[in-house]
C-alpha cells in the first residue's frame, strides 16, 4: 500500500479508489490521514482530462531527444514544428511543472598551442566581424583537449562553418601534431564546393603557422587569417562550439579509451549537425541553414 507520507494528492485519491474493493473507506481515510470530502474532490480533480496531455508528452519527447540539452526557447521551435502553436510562455511553465530543467556542466581546462613565432602568421581579416551569411565563406579552425587517462590525452581539430556553425570537416588524435591538421585539412578540401575562396581562420598556434598548413591552404585558394595573440574573442564561433561540445557531451560522460573518445565525438557532431536546433539560426540545424540559405 503507498505511504501517505510520499504520495501525491493525486495518487493518494487513485490508490483508495484502487482499493475499495478489499478495505472499508473509512479505514483507507484513516490510513491515509485524509477526510471523506478531500478524498472526493482529489478523485474528482484526478479524473479531469489534462487539457496539456498532447504537447506536455512531445515535450519530454523533444527534451530527450536533444540530450537533455534544450531549453524553453529550443523546445518551443520544436513544437513549432510539430504543428503546436503555444506561447514560449507556456511552454517554459510546462516544463518547469514537468520539472524540465537543463543541467551542463562546465569546464576550465585548455589547451594552449602558441609557442611563439615558429614559422610565419597571417592577418587579421576578420577583426571580430563574425557576419558571414554564405555558407563556406568564412571557416574557422582550433583545438581542443579532453584528457582520457594519466597518460593519453585525446585532441579533435574541427573547421566550423562561421554563417551556419556546421562542423564541416574533423579530425582526432592523441597528439596535437601536424598529422592531426593535415588530416583535417583533407577531409575539408573533399567537401568544399568548386569555386569557393573562402577565409580560414585561426589563433597563432605552431601548427597553424607552418609551411605545409600555410602551403595547402594556398593551393585550395584559400586565405588564411589569425587571431591577435592571446585574444580567444578573434575565435569566438570556434570557441562558442568548443563550449558546447564540452557542456552537452563531453563534461557528462566517463571517457576511458581513445577509440570510445573518437565514437563520442563523431556521434556528437552528426547530432549537432543534422539535429540539434539553433535558436539565432531560427529553429533550423546548422545542415539545415546550408541547405536553405546557400543553395548547397
Amino acid at each position: 500500500m503507498t505511504s501517505p507520507k510520499t504520495a501525491t494528492r493525486r495518487e493518494q485519491a487513485l490508490a483508495i479508489q484502487g482499493l475499495r474493493a478489499k478495505y472499508p473507506l473509512s479505514k483507507l481515510l484513516t490510513y491515509f490521514g485524509i477526510p471523506r470530502s478531500t478524498f472526493y474532490e482529489r478523485l474528482k480533480a484526478s479524473q479531469r482530462i489534462d487539457k496539456y496531455r498532447q504537447v506536455k508528452q512531445e515535450i519530454a519527447k523533444q527534451f530527450i531527444r536533444s540530450k537533455e540539452t534544450y531549453g524553453y526557447r529550443r523546445i518551443w521551435y520544436c513544437l513549432m514544428k510539430q504543428g503546436f502553436t503555444y506561447c514560449q510562455e507556456t511552454v517554459r511553465r510546462l516544463m518547469t511543472s514537468m520539472g524540465l530543467k537543463v543541467t551542463l556542466y562546465s569546464s576550465k581546462s585548455h589547451y594552449h598551442s602558441y609557442r611563439g613565432h615558429v614559422g610565419k602568421t597571417a592577418p587579421n581579416y576578420l577583426h571580430q566581424q563574425f557576419n558571414a551569411r554564405k555558407a563556406y565563406q568564412v571557416l574557422h579552425t582550433d583545438i581542443t583537449q579532453i584528457s582520457i587517462s594519466e597518460n593519453v590525452k585525446g585532441y579533435l581539430s574541427p573547421v566550423i562553418d562561421e554563417a551556419s556553425g556546421a562542423v564541416v570537416a574533423y579530425a582526432t588524435s592523441t597528439h596535437p601534431n601536424m598529422n592531426l591538421i593535415t588530416t583535417m585539412l583533407v577531409s575539408l578540401f573533399k567537401k568544399l564546393p568548386q569555386g569557393s575562396s573562402p577565409i580560414m581562420h585561426s589563433d597563432q598556434g605552431w601548427q597553424y603557422q607552418q609551411w605545409q598548413y600555410r602551403g595547402l591552404l594556398c593551393q585550395h585558394g584559400i586565405t588564411q587569417s589569425m587571431s591577435r595573440k592571446g585574444n580567444c574573442l578573434d575565435n569566438s564561433p570556434v570557441e562558442s562550439f568548443f563550449n558546447l561540445l564540452k557542456r552537452e557531451c563531453l563534461n557528462r560522460v566517463k571517457i576511458t579509451s581513445f577509440q570510445q573518445f573518437q565514437n563520442v565525438i563523431d556521434q556528437y557532431i552528426h547530432w549537432y549537425n543534422n539535429i540539434r536546433i539553433s535558436v539565432n539560426k531560427k529553429g533550423m540545424t546548422p545542415n539545415e541553414y546550408i541547405r536553405y540559405h546557400s543553395n548547397l
